[in-house]
């Protein structure tokens, strides 16, 4: 098993580049939905993910119903700026899923009333409107590492 990271319209290629990074060096899977917000041959995605892309499981799905639809048995987490409980106040497991929207507008309405139970923010100060997306993904995934005691990493 591993952890999984979901990113639902990407729209900036540094970030996902980082992000894809961050799963080569975690082993974290990463699920891109479409419509990405740039081509995959971006110049730009591929040097912030550097020359680790082809340690990255990488899927690419046409929806997000259809990564639900995939991974039926999956738990997922919601990060939006809209919720109640900080992501620090769930216990993950090996296998969960931690969705992410798009840069300029998080996750559609739609998507976080169907996860409201599991529906996570990051703790910040009103000076800023959310966090970096590259850097709420790495946030996540390290604190479910942290709490699995990092499996397989050194």
């Amino acid at each position: 098993m591993a952890l999984h990271i979901v990113l639902v319209e990407p729209e900036i290629p540094a970030n996902t580049g980082n992000i894809a990074r961050t799963c080569a060096a975690t082993g974290t899977h990463l699920h891109l939905v479409h419509p990405l917000g740039f081509r995959t041959d971006d110049a730009t995605l591929k040097r912030a993910g550097l020359d680790y892309w082809h340690a990255v499981n990488i899927e690419y799905h046409n929806s997000f119903s259809e990564v639900l639809e995939k991974y039926q048995e999956g738990r997922f987490f919601y990060a939006t700026t809209k919720a109640k409980k900080r992501y620090s106040d769930f216990a993950f497991r090996d296998g969960d899923f931690f969705v992410f929207g798009k840069e300029t507008k998080g996750l559609p309405a739609k998507i976080l009333e169907a996860g409201q139970e599991t529906a996570m923010r990051m703790p910040m100060s009103e000076a800023v409107r959310s966090l970096n997306l590259s850097n709420s993904a790495a946030i996540v995934v390290y604190e479910a590492l942290r709490q699995l005691d990092f499996p397989q990493l050194f």
